[in-house]
């Protein structure tokens, strides 16, 4: 586990956000904005609202697991799949990514007001329709780190595939004061 900004030598002696120290209080960090895999940035300010670009469950740079989520009932064996507990944990990984993002852009969580929209995608073998579960790894991420602020509309959606191969991928749109 990395420590907080504030404990690490020659950073910045501002304290974290109170949102980066709840972050911290579940043993997570907010990691360096993945570079772009295509023509676009990684979040954008209109308004008061933040839109984010979708997220991939990068850890440390890479992705931890590519292919299919599957209960293991479906699907076909030459193929890699992920299990819906461990793609749930990859939706958390992918709103962390997506807070990385939105702090790129407005420089303090704490300015975060609410979550309006989350927006997940679950890459699913054909019989797969446990989507809404595996997105809400991500959505009780949000709801333990910012609270109220954290609760939000939502659609978990199934496709046949990612960029990457990725198992899963998640955008949001948070508003800001």
């Amino acid at each position: 586990m990395s420590t907080p900004a504030e404990a690490q030598p020659g950073a910045a002696t501002a304290p974290a956000s109170a949102v980066e120290q709840r972050l911290a209080e579940l043993g997570l960090t907010l990691p360096e904005v993945a570079a772009p895999v295509a023509a676009y940035v990684p979040a954008i300010v209109s308004g008061s609202h933040v839109y984010t670009s979708g997220q991939l469950p990068f850890i440390n740079g890479k992705l931890e697991a590519t292919g299919k989520v599957s209960a293991g009932t479906e699907g076909f064996a030459d193929e890699p799949t992920v299990s819906p507990e461990d793609a749930q944990r990859y939706a958390a990984v992918c709103a962390v990514n997506a807070l990385a993002a939105v702090k790129s852009v407005i420089g303090d969580l704490d300015r975060i007001t609410r979550i309006v929209k989350v927006v997940g995608f679950v890459a699913s073998d054909p019989s797969f329709t446990g989507q809404p579960a595996v997105i809400n790894g991500a959505s009780e991420l949000l709801g333990r780190v910012l609270g109220d602020a954290g609760q939000h509309a939502r659609s978990a959606v199934g496709v046949a595939v990612l960029p990457l191969d990725s198992p899963v991928e998640v955008e949001l749109v948070a508003e800001f004061s």
